[in-house]
């Protein structure tokens, strides 16, 4: 795979890029399901569960595993200091997850309490009720939404530290080499799915993610996983090679894997449970579609993404940001237009233009002002020049 793993991959950029531009249409979409997201606008589509189970296998360990990619480049960058690298993620995640936490996150579950009778202003309940760690009208307080993921990367970021700093490097280099000779052939795909279905199939709680640190051990499990096959994948290039062979072959598993979901969705609608003797199946089929799609994925960004343009610096710079507010944005928009009378698609355009108008709006102003930047997980100091394409510049960020 090109370039070099001294040089930033700019495939690497776009698909973070686009996977954090699909996680938010999956948080709109969920509104429209049975699932329910607090309180669903205006009903049910019930067809569009089938393109959500098209992502939902794949796309937090698709951000994982590029976390965990950029880690590699960011600790490349520091030269393999540890302690400078665990303490500039721990501010550059840890500061915006506090005022995420804070200040952006408690307007969704206000929502929840104001639509479930609660009667109260939004100041009062800030003051009063937002962090007292306790259930008002069915509603615990305070809630963390969905920064779960900011504090599961934080997490797995310092835990890889701990892990660099008490293995010698012999050891590391060791367990490396036998990673990379155990994936870097053609046990690439096969051993990825099954180690997803022995994780996803015999650790409590299977696919469904708890958010909750100390009992989402099957995500844990998956998705730190996932950070260290990306960490990996940055200076193995066996593994690089190994993938741009097999992603087509990938591909394929992961189109059939979704077709089995896609299929187990339009006979077993909403919350309408799978039979016995077909959840195992379920349970492979989502396996498959985890780990075909993100080595698909990769595939495709080094082949075709692999290049720079001039709106690539600026777009990953807002990723962050956008994620920090794209939700609480939803929310307030969400409930008050379920009165409006709408059908589902111009409430659903309604939602997508907010999102991304007020998601963009936060980050041009945060980026602005020098103290909001490190709050919306941004440099202290602007950085914004374009690097020449045929240049080396520098690592990833995530």
């Amino acid at each position: 795979m090109i370039p070099a793993p001294s040089q930033r991959h700019y495939g690497m950029d776009w698909l973070r890029i686009g996977a954090f531009i699909l996680l938010i249409l999956y948080h709109v979409g969920y509104s429209f399901t049975a699932w329910g997201y607090q309180t669903p606008t205006r009903g049910v589509v019930w067809w569009a569960e089938i393109p959500l189970l098209g992502l939902s296998a794949w796309r937090l360990a698709l951000l994982f595993a590029i976390s965990g990619y950029a880690s590699a480049a960011l600790l490349s960058r520091d030269k393999g200091r540890v302690f400078e690298f665990g303490w500039s993620r721990l501010k550059r995640l840890g500061i915006p997850l506090l005022f995420g936490l804070i200040f952006v996150v408690p307007p969704q579950p206000y929502m929840g309490l104001v639509n479930g009778g609660y009667t109260h202003g939004y100041l009062y309940y800030f003051l009063h009720d937002a962090f007292s760690y306790r259930q008002i009208l069915g509603e615990y307080v305070p809630r963390v939404m969905h920064l779960w993921f900011v504090i599961y990367l934080l997490g797995y970021t310092l835990a890889l530290c701990v892990l660099l700093l008490a293995l010698p490097r012999p050891v590391r280099a060791a367990i490396g080499k036998a990673c990379e000779w155990l994936l870097a052939g053609p046990l690439l795909i096969p051993l990825g799915i099954a180690l997803v279905y022995l994780v996803r199939s015999e650790v409590r709680f299977g696919w469904t993610d708890m958010h909750e640190v100390l009992r989402d051990r099957a995500a844990h499990l998956h998705y730190g996983g996932m950070f260290l096959f990306g960490f990996l994948l940055r200076g193995s290039e066996p593994l690089r090679q190994a993938i741009a062979r097999q992603w087509k072959i990938a591909a394929v598993i992961a189109v059939l894997g979704f077709l089995w979901v896609a299929r187990d969705c339009w006979l077993y609608p909403g919350r309408v449970a799978t039979p016995a003797r077909e959840y195992e199946w379920l349970v492979f089929a989502k396996s498959a579609e985890s780990w075909a799609a993100v080595i698909a994925l990769f595939g495709i960004a080094d082949r075709f993404w692999n290049h720079n343009h001039r709106w690539r610096t600026t777009l990953s710079e807002a990723v962050f940001p956008v994620y920090i507010a794209h939700q609480t944005i939803m929310v307030l928009v969400m409930y008050p237009i379920r009165g409006w009378g709408l059908t589902a698609l111009p409430e659903f355009l309604i939602l997508c233009g907010s999102v991304a108008f007020g998601s963009w709006a936060f980050y041009l102003v945060g980026r602005e002002v020098g103290p909001l930047r490190p709050l919306i997980g941004l440099k202290r100091h602007k950085t914004h020049r374009l690097p020449r394409p045929d240049s080396p510049a520098e690592p990833t960020s995530a």
